[in-house]
């Protein structure tokens, strides 16, 4: 068996490691553009270009390096319906998710901001709490990811909503759907934590019209795609104070540029996309586990279904 590895970081060393380990007698191959290499079963990458697409239209599988497919989806047809895409599943990244998420929303619940402004100056000043019945949280995507946040949120006693594109039912959260379900789901929830895949009806989500509907004082926190959030509408939103502020992990463009706007406005924090870093080994113990599936004719979970873009 042979496996085509590529990252754009060009770190593939330390994969192929992995697969030996959990997948012997699979030979990994590095794809380097301008080299030809030999047919290979299956790929495994992350973000791969446009000059790899030939390459990828060859194998029996592709697997992603993370949850996301949108990087891949982008090619559209260019790669052949049949080949499955089979994306990660947890693999390690719910629990990081929920320690992020449940980490901001307590940050801004307990006023640790303020709190760290008012230390910087030498002020002592006890504020006065929040009101945790009117403190609701929702999260924006509900599958693993989205329910694991949830799970996390539970014993704090905030109230919980969620919103998806299809209905859900679960235990302890309020759920709302489809885009009747998102103006009621928005005017109802206080810190928003978006955790949804980038589709074509997510891009841009996070927009002026949406933001307006969150109540005076919200708070908004992106892990999942830069491209589901208007920067713009957000600084104009943090600046008016109708949106208290912002945790963001992901952004249009990454790095974020030093000249960005986003840098100077002490309400956003920052971090450099790490809420949920892919956990190398799980990673490939989980891809092999899937293959051990595949070659023996039987089904793997977590293929990409090409219509809804996940």
């Amino acid at each position: 068996m042979r496996i085509l590895l590529y990252r754009a970081d060009g770190n593939m060393a330390p994969w192929a490691d992995d697969f030996a380990r959990y997948l012997p007698g699979a030979t990994c191959v590095a794809w380097t553009e301008g080299e030809k290499p030999a047919p290979c079963d299956y790929a495994v990458v992350w973000a791969p270009p446009e000059a790899m697409l030939r390459e990828l239209a060859e194998v029996k599988a592709i697997f992603l390096m993370g949850a996301g497919a949108d990087a891949i989806l982008r090619h559209g047809d260019a790669i052949p319906r049949h080949i499955p895409i089979v994306r990660l599943g947890d693999a390690g990244m719910g629990v990081q998710m929920a320690e992020y998420v449940a980490h901001a929303v307590l940050r801004y619940y307990r006023r640790f901001d303020q709190y760290e402004d008012q230390a910087a100056v030498g002020e002592w000043r006890p504020l006065p709490p929040h009101d945790k019945a009117g403190f609701a949280v929702g999260v924006m995507g509900v599958g693993a990811l989205g329910q694991r946040i949830l799970e996390c949120l539970k014993p704090f006693g905030f109230p919980l909503h969620a919103w998806s594109r299809s209905a859900k039912s679960l235990d302890g959260v309020t759920c709302f759907a489809g885009a009747e379900g998102l103006d009621t789901f928005l005017q109802r929830t206080r810190v928003v934590v978006c955790v949804l895949p980038l589709t074509e009806d997510t891009s841009n989500i996070l927009n002026r019209a949406n933001l307006a509907k969150l109540p005076p004082g919200s708070y908004v926190i992106n892990v999942a795609r830069g491209a589901h959030l208007s920067e713009p509408d957000l600084l104009t939103f943090v600046k008016s104070g109708h949106i208290a502020g912002a945790t963001l992990d992901v952004f249009r463009h990454e790095p974020l540029p030093l000249q960005h706007p986003f840098w100077q406005e002490p309400r956003i924090t920052i971090t450099p996309h790490i809420a949920a870093m892919t956990l190398r080994g799980e990673s490939v113990q989980q891809m092999a586990e899937k293959i051990a599936l595949l070659e023996q004719g039987l089904p793997c979970a977590d293929i990409v279904n090409r219509e809804l873009g996940y």
